[in-house]
C-alpha cells in the first residue's frame, strides 16, 4: 500500500523538526528560544514538496492543492506534537516539562497536556500561514478563472 504524498511529506516535516530539536539539545542550544523559530523551514520544505509534486502530476486546481498543502503541513505538526509528548515522557515527564517551560513563553508550571496543546495551536496556525504563503507563491501556476483559464 502506497501512502499519500501528503503523509510522506508530513513525515519528512516531523523527522526534520525532530532531528533539529535533538541537535539543538545535544549542542546545548535548546534554551535559546529564538532558534525554535527555524522549525518553520521544515514545514515550508515539506509543504512545498507536496505542491511541486502536485504540479508535476498536472494537478493545477487551486483549491485541491490548498487542501493538499494544508493536510501535509498539519500532518507534520500533529506527528511532531505526538513525538514531543512521547519524548517528554521518556525524559521524565513533569520534571522535564519544567525545564522546557522555563525557556518558553509560559507563566507558572504547565502540565504536559497544556504545554503540548499550546504548541499544537501554534503549529496549526503556522501550518495555515505556511499553506497560505505557498499558495500565494504558486498561485500563478494554478488554474483559476482569474488567470483566463476555466477549469
Amino acid at each position: 500500500m502506497k501512502l499519500p504524498k501528503e503523509l510522506v511529506n508530513g513525515f519528512i516535516i516531523f523527522i526534520g523538526i525532530g532531528l533539529y530539536f535533538l541537535l539543538m539539545e545535544f549542542l546545548g542550544l535548546a534554551d535559546m528560544y529564538f532558534l525554535r523559530l527555524f522549525n518553520i523551514l521544515f514545514v515550508f520544505y515539506g509543504t512545498n514538496k507536496t505542491l511541486k509534486s502536485n504540479f508535476a502530476e498536472g494537478k493545477t486546481i487551486l483549491a485541491s492543492n490548498a487542501v493538499s498543502a494544508l493536510f501535509t503541513s498539519l500532518s507534520g505538526v500533529f506527528l511532531s506534537i505526538i513525538g514531543l509528548i512521547i519524548y517528554i515522557y521518556i525524559k521524565g515527564g513533569a520534571i522535564y516539562i519544567e525545564t522546557l517551560s522555563e525557556t518558553f513563553l509560559f507563566g507558572g508550571n504547565p502540565s504536559i497536556i497544556t504545554y503540548s496543546a499550546s504548541l499544537l495551536f501554534e503549529g496549526i496556525i503556522s501550518a495555515v500561514l505556511v499553506t497560505f504563503m505557498l499558495m500565494l507563491y504558486w498561485d500563478t501556476r494554478y488554474s483559476s478563472d482569474k488567470h483566463g483559464t476555466i477549469s
